[in-house]
């Protein structure tokens, strides 16, 4: 892989080459990617999707939104930091081609804003719900009629490759969805690979599955056109795009860290906590002074959370920097945290994390709840659907069908289309809406 290549301005439906020297300076086109996930519904929608803790009696526990922005924010500075060091490294980036150090830091807060927007209502418990409807709910009956590729993105249905669906997908008036650029989106591509084989290798790209059937030929142009290294002829797997190392460290930096923060804030983690797990981070930058001069718990634990993100982004581009090489060349197997000189401080802060807020009754509860309100929703939606396909739609079939957004095709000859089509618009309603839609379809008026 080569930088020149990766760095694709392309758009969807393009049909002269985007020249990174031709680029309005005030608005580069890496810049209108962000803008465009910026004012998607889809991302408006995160404001009301659980992060961690379900929406909450408190006002500072993050949602998928603040969250995204937030990990927006890390990637932004991880980006840049990478692109003035790779600009060192590889001069004619800049020479020859324009390429500036922001550029890298565009690509990588874009893809960072859009990293959970395929992810359904009330946090990964909504992915599991999803998949368990079709491994062992009343789903399994469509198994026999879908190829094992299609019952498999069911079966694991991925917010990543959901993601991926939400930004590519065409609808009328909206051709190659929000139309961002190949860099950004070969940047959101943390997993370039379709469902089939599962876990085929210990590689960091195998982990999850990044790419539903009904979008692989769309990624199969963006992969040839970023120069992304094929790791199969017998299936779709790709390298990685350099950048979505950055991507996946942004991410794991922010949920470490600030799951940790929240945790506390919270109560459910002592304060005392931060201090001893946090200053084996910061322990180069800390001043006990001003740390003890915060009068309130919210302040010190913010202090704490500010340069221990600060420390895990400059040792997160060392370590992108060392690897490079490797990276490039497709061979990089791990996350770049889990090289990274703070790793055993990092798996005990996650440790602490798991068993006191992960864990928690509060959480379990949203957890219990989503499952069977995600389930109704998809029994009777799918039901409803079918049987219009099918012609033996009821009364109450034809009332739920009025419900359903006109700007998604439930109609589709094909059952895995119909099928994936109600998976995707229950995963894009809020946690809220899907509680207001299970009330209706539970006769709740109020």
């Amino acid at each position: 892989m080569n930088w020149e290549q990766l760095l694709s301005l392309k758009r969807y439906g393009d049909t002269n080459k985007r020249l990174r020297q031709e680029q309005d300076e005030t608005r580069l086109g890496f810049e209108v990617d962000y803008d465009r996930i910026i004012f998607s519904q889809e991302f408006r929608s995160l404001q009301d999707k659980t992060q961690v803790i379900p929406l909450s009696k408190t006002d500072f526990v993050h949602t998928r939104l603040t969250h995204s922005l937030e990990v927006s924010v890390v990637g932004r500075s991880l980006g840049r930091q990478v692109g003035q060091k790779v600009l060192n490294k590889h001069p004619h980036l800049q020479s020859v081609y324009g390429y500036q150090a922001n550029d890298f830091g565009a690509i990588v807060a874009t893809a960072a804003l859009a990293h959970d927007i395929g992810n359904p209502p009330f946090g990964h418990s909504g992915e599991k719900s999803i998949g368990e409807f079709f491994k062992s709910g009343l789903g399994k009956q469509y198994k026999d009629q879908l190829t094992d590729k299609e019952y498999q993105d069911l079966c694991d249905f991925e917010g990543n490759a959901n993601g991926f669906k939400i930004l590519t997908q065409s609808r009328a008036g909206r051709e190659g969805g929000l139309r961002l650029s190949y860099a950004t989106l070969g940047a959101f591509t943390k997993y370039p690979k379709e469902s089939l084989p599962k876990k085929p290798t210990q590689h960091i790209a195998d982990k999850k599955y990044g790419v539903f059937q009904s979008e692989k030929d769309a990624f199969k142009d963006i992969a040839n056109e970023l120069g992304l290294t094929k790791r199969s002829d017998t299936h779709i797997s790709y390298a990685r795009h350099p950048l979505a190392y950055l991507v996946e460290a942004a991410d794991d930096i922010c949920y470490t860290i600030i799951d940790f923060e929240d945790g506390i804030n919270l109560g459910l983690i002592p304060e005392e906590f931060a201090l001893e797990y946090l200053s084996k981070v910061i322990r180069d930058n800390i001043k006990p002074e001003n740390y003890y001069a915060l009068a309130t718990r919210e302040d010190r634990i913010g202090y704490l959370r500010a340069l221990a993100i600060g420390a895990l982004i400059k040792d997160a581009v060392n370590v992108f920097m060392k690897n490079e090489d490797a990276i490039l060349s497709g061979a990089f197997n791990s996350a770049l945290l889990d090289k990274s000189k703070f790793e055993a401080q990092i798996k005990d802060i996650i440790k602490i994390s798991v068993e006191n807020i992960y864990q928690s009754e509060e959480v379990v509860d949203k957890e219990i709840a989503g499952y069977q309100i995600i389930n109704k929703l998809l029994t009777v939606y799918t039901a409803a659907v079918n049987h219009n396909f099918n012609g033996t739609a009821s009364n109450y079939d034809k009332l739920i069908l009025k419900r359903l957004p006109e700007t998604i095709n439930f109609n589709a000859p094909n059952l895995y289309e119909r099928l994936l089509a109600v998976c995707h618009y229950v995963s894009l309603l809020s946690d809220s809406k899907a509680i207001q839609n299970f009330k209706k379809i539970e006769g709740v008026t109020f």
